[in-house]
Formats: structure tokens, C-alpha cells, sequence
């Protein structure tokens, strides 16, 4: 039983004000602006987006301000600002290979059409600590501009398509259900699954996907396609009877290319896992496809080892880092009568253990009396 603690609207005010003071720090250190965080702490915000399923990017350095940097509360923000807002249409499903990809690598082909596009990356620095930048007024190199690529893109895993090498995934015309509007149950098919995942918190997802990796699921793939870009954003408009673009977003995709040695069912080929995220989020769109593929051993006909990543309901009940913060620091709230039943339970069982032990030593003596 949970029980309210009368008398303490002045001690929570209090609370509330010394938050903003320690949030605003020390005030002759010049305030950080929604567009400071936005800019320079782009992977951050993009983190926030793609858990709190909202892309908008000055809303999520707006969240990461007012929750002092600490992720998962902006990402609760983020969710909670978003039950608040109207949804007036959907839009049509987006077209990756017409992605303008400012990053794009493939680890199973060298020479590939598109080229590999490294982007910015942290693949190859040496993870020093810069202390330049700590310097004031510094502008950063510029990067040489290359011609910019306007034909679409196509996605690695279409070359091996062709010869009939990896796995085809149907074309599924059913709508999905969505995952912001409708709670999450069981079975859920693989859409339910990428959404879960896709919002999960990236370090559970990518230690799931380490699991893997280290024979939790014997799942050791190859990245057949990595890319960063835009992509439009098209709605269909009844007046019109013809899609618009009302804008674009910046997301990460990632397919996998696994080994599969065949089944009852299916013979040996290659299968996929995928991710796709807001934003750029590299380690989850990676972690997401691993996990996708580990689920997907059912359908497959493979075995299941017993490994955590196997497991549906395992996975996609624990992901969700704000189900899981609101679930662990609720027992932080006054639980006085909960732990008040307990401590007389715990006094009974003494004493009557402490009686019974009396009477037990008293025994030997009164058998010696009689």
C-alpha cells in the first residue's frame, strides 16, 4: 500500500527550487542554449529522439537541458510532451534508398555502387582526449566538400537478393500496430518487435546484442549496410489525391548479413537482421538488427539455445528504460505501511522462534526432573 505524506507541498516546492538551482549551476558560467546542445551534443539529442519516439530536435536539447543531462529523464519528457499532441494523419512509408547519406559503409563488399562514404565517424581517431577543444573561440578544420551524389542509393543486400542468397522478406500490406497507442502483449510479430527495440533503451539492447555475439544465440554477423542520412517525409492528402513532402528526418539504418545454415523449412542462405532509428545512433541501429535477428529463430526453424536474446517477452519487457526507471524508483516514495506489516511479521516470527528455542533447552532439564 502506498500512502500520501500529509504536510509536504512546502518541502517538494523547496525541492523544485533547489533542482533549478543545481540544474542552472554556477550562475557566472554562462547559460547553455537549446541550440549549443542541439549542435554540439547532436548525438545526445538523437539518443532522446529515438527513444522518446519523437523526432525534433529543439524539443530534445530543450529536454536534455531541464533534465540536466541525465538521458532518461529527457526521454521521458520527451514521451510525455508527446501524449499531449494531436494526430491529424500518417504518414506514407519511407523510401531509404533514396536516402541522402552523409555516412554509408558496407563491412561484406569493398566495391559497391554508391561508393562507401566514411562521414564523420569516430571509427578511426584514437580516443585521446582533445584538450584543444577545451580552448575558447577555436573554429573547427573544414572538411573538403566532393560532389554531391543525387541518385538514389541502393541498399547492399538487393545484390545478394538477385541470386537468391539471402533471405526474401515479404511484403507485409497489413498495418502494424502501433506500439505509442496500444500497450504492449504478447505474441508480437517482428513490426511490434522493431518498435520495441527501436525505443528500448540502447545499453540494454546493445548488451543484448553483445550476448549474442559471444554465443547467446550464435549470432556473429556481417554489417551488409550502414547509413546515415535524410529522407523525405510524405503524406498523402485526400484534396490532393497525390503524397506531398512535409519535411525530412535524419535516421540510421543498419541491415545485417547472417549465415544460416538452413532448416526443415528454409534452405542454407543468408538471413537479415534490421534497425532503423532517429537521428544519428550508429551502436543502437547495429545492436537493434543483432537482437532483431536472435528473435527471429522461430520463424527460421532454428534452436532455441535458451538465450536471453531469444526470449520476446524477456527482451521486450526490460527495454524500456522509462518503464523500468518509473518501476525502480518507485520504491524511493513512502512505503510506511508496506514496510511496517513487514517489520511485525518479522517481530512475530522472532519471537515465536526465541519461544520455541526456550522451550527446547528447558526440555533436557525436565526430563532429568522426572
Amino acid at each position: 500500500m502506498y500512502v500520501a505524506v500529509k504536510g509536504g507541498e512546502r518541502a517538494i516546492d523547496n525541492a523544485h527550487t533547489w533542482l533549478a538551482e543545481e540544474r542552472r549551476g554556477d550562475i557566472s558560467v554562462e547559460e547553455l542554449s537549446i541550440a549549443q546542445i542541439r549542435e554540439q551534443l547532436a548525438l545526445a539529442v538523437a539518443r532522446v529522439m529515438a527513444e522518446g519516439s519523437l523526432f525534433d530536435p529543439d524539443l530534445a536539447a530543450l529536454a536534455i537541458k531541464q533534465a540536466r543531462g541525465d538521458m532518461i529523464e529527457a526521454v521521458f519528457l520527451i514521451r510525455a510532451f508527446r501524449t499531449t499532441l494531436p494526430r491529424f494523419g500518417a504518414s506514407e512509408p519511407i523510401d531509404t534508398g533514396a536516402m541522402t547519406c552523409d555516412r554509408r559503409i558496407s563491412a561484406t563488399f569493398k566495391d559497391v555502387p554508391g561508393g562507401q562514404v566514411l562521414g564523420p565517424t569516430f571509427d578511426y581517431t584514437h580516443r585521446l582526449i582533445d584538450f584543444t577543444l577545451a580552448a575558447t573561440g577555436e573554429l573547427p578544420p573544414e572538411a573538403q566538400a566532393g560532389e554531391p551524389r543525387t541518385e538514389p542509393t541502393p541498399h547492399v543486400t538487393e545484390f545478394l537478393d538477385r541470386e537468391g542468397l539471402i533471405q526474401t522478406e515479404e511484403d507485409d500490406t497489413k498495418t502494424p500496430r502501433d506500439l505509442t497507442r496500444e500497450p504492449l502483449d504478447f505474441p508480437a510479430d517482428r513490426p511490434l518487435r522493431l518498435q520495441a527495440i527501436a525505443r528500448g533503451d540502447e545499453g540494454f539492447i546493445l548488451s543484448m546484442a553483445y550476448s549474442t555475439q559471444r554465443g547467446y544465440g550464435r549470432n556473429h554477423p556481417f554489417v551488409g549496410e550502414l547509413r546515415v542520412g535524410q529522407v523525405a517525409i510524405e503524406m498523402d492528402i485526400p484534396e490532393l489525391g497525390f503524397a506531398i513532402d512535409i519535411g525530412e528526418v535524419t535516421i540510421t539504418e543498419c541491415e545485417t548479413v547472417n549465415q544460416f545454415m538452413g532448416s526443415k523449412s528454409e534452405p542454407p542462405q543468408f538471413t537479415r537482421g534490421y534497425g532503423l532509428v532517429f537521428g544519428h545512433c550508429e551502436r543502437k541501429a547495429i545492436s537493434m538488427a543483432l537482437v532483431d535477428r536472435a528473435l527471429r529463430w522461430e520463424e527460421l526453424g532454428e534452436d532455441n539455445v535458451g538465450a536471453p536474446a531469444q526470449d520476446v517477452e524477456f527482451v521486450l519487457s526490460h527495454a524500456d528504460n522509462v518503464q523500468a526507471t518509473g518501476f525502480l524508483e518507485h520504491i524511493k516514495l513512502p512505503h510506511y505501511v508496506d514496510f511496517q506489516s513487514e517489520l511485525e511479521l518479522i517481530r512475530k516470527l522472532r519471537a515465536e522462534a526465541e519461544t520455541a528455542k526456550a522451550e527446547e533447552d528447558a526440555s533436557p532439564f525436565q526430563e532429568a526432573a522426572e
